[in-house]
């Protein structure tokens, strides 16, 4: 029987099915000590953001060679080793669609929180306060949102952003796009003198240089408001703390970090960060979307293994 370890949880109906099909599925989690331990003797991983495969754990793998199938339930692999995966001839998936809607969604609902001050108000209220005056806000329609990257999620927050009546831009690291036809492609350093608001939409490799720290920031545009939904580390967080803290930037919102879980007090305690705890993909659709894409893509796999 094949083993899969959901070392960071399954959604129920995706556990379910996978057992009517025939697999058996551990829903436990293990910490890394553990986890090399438990890799020895299971077919498949799955993963969320918690888990990080590292080096040390394809390595005690590698020790009996039962794991075939790492999987990343999420957009992006970069908590998997990937290339030392595929060099051992371990295969690595995600489920890049399932939670882009989720995603874009949160991106905009930041929007209005920065652009209202909904966040630091609902904190000041429920301190008694009445800052009326203080929290004069702006509107989102008319405004130029720049999205720097050009994938699934972008393209989700693009449709939304343009139905509130933005005028959308964007950028990436391989030119225009046909799915981004409607919209103006402009260089990087365009995007930041233009946009009103930016947000981040693009892979990060941990220890990579920041794409955005204090030289990015002084291009910008008086008064923007910056979104990070992608991962941490593409904003240099004390860089973004001394913008805030010069105006240059009017507000922040961030649902990743440099380092997670760990939180950086100084970034939480500032009035005009709007800080969530990595939530983008955390609704009931987008979970059950993403445990159907698992299952499509373990029964792919073991059926291809079957007929070969």
């Amino acid at each position: 029987m094949i083993k899969i370890l959901a070392n960071d949880g399954i959604g129920k109906s995706a556990a379910g099915k996978l057992e009517e099909m025939g697999y058996k599925v551990d829903e436990s989690h293990f910490e890394m000590e553990e986890l090399k331990e438990a890799v020895r003797h299971i077919d498949v991983l799955t993963v969320r953001s918690a888990t990080k495969v590292t080096k040390d754990i394809i390595d005690a793998a590698k020790e009996t060679g039962n794991l075939k199938l790492i999987i990343r339930g999420g957009v992006g692999t970069d908590n998997i080793d990937s290339d030392y995966a595929h060099e051992n001839g371990i295969v690595v998936a995600n489920t890049p669609n399932a939670s882009s809607a989720s995603v874009a969604e949160l991106v905009i609902g930041h929007m209005f929180s920065l652009a209202r001050s909904i966040g630091i108000s609902n904190v000041t209220m429920r301190k008694g306060e009445w800052n009326k005056k203080q929290y004069m806000g702006i509107e989102i329609a008319g405004k130029t949102l720049g999205l720097i990257g050009s994938g699934r999620i972008a393209q989700e927050t693009a449709k939304k952003a343009s139905a509130l009546g933005m005028k959308v831009i964007y950028t990436n690291r391989t030119g225009e796009k046909d799915c981004f036809s409607e919209y103006n492609y402009c260089e990087l350093h365009d995007l930041f003198k233009e946009s009103d608001f930016i947000s981040l939409h693009m892979p990060f490799k941990k220890g990579s240089k920041p794409l955005i720290s204090a030289e990015e920031f002084a291009l910008m545009k008086e008064g923007v408001f910056i979104i990070n939904t992608a991962r941490g580390g593409i904003i240099d967080e004390k860089a973004l703390l001394e913008a805030i803290k010069s105006c240059k930037v009017s507000g922040a919102a961030l649902d990743v970090f440099e380092e997670e879980p760990r939180i950086n007090e100084e970034l939480c305690a500032c009035p005009k960060v709007s800080v969530t705890p990595h939530i983008g993909g955390s609704t009931i659709e987008a979970q059950e979307r993403i445990g159907g894409e698992v299952v499509s893509i373990i029964d792919r796999f073991f059926n291809k293994e079957k007929s070969l």
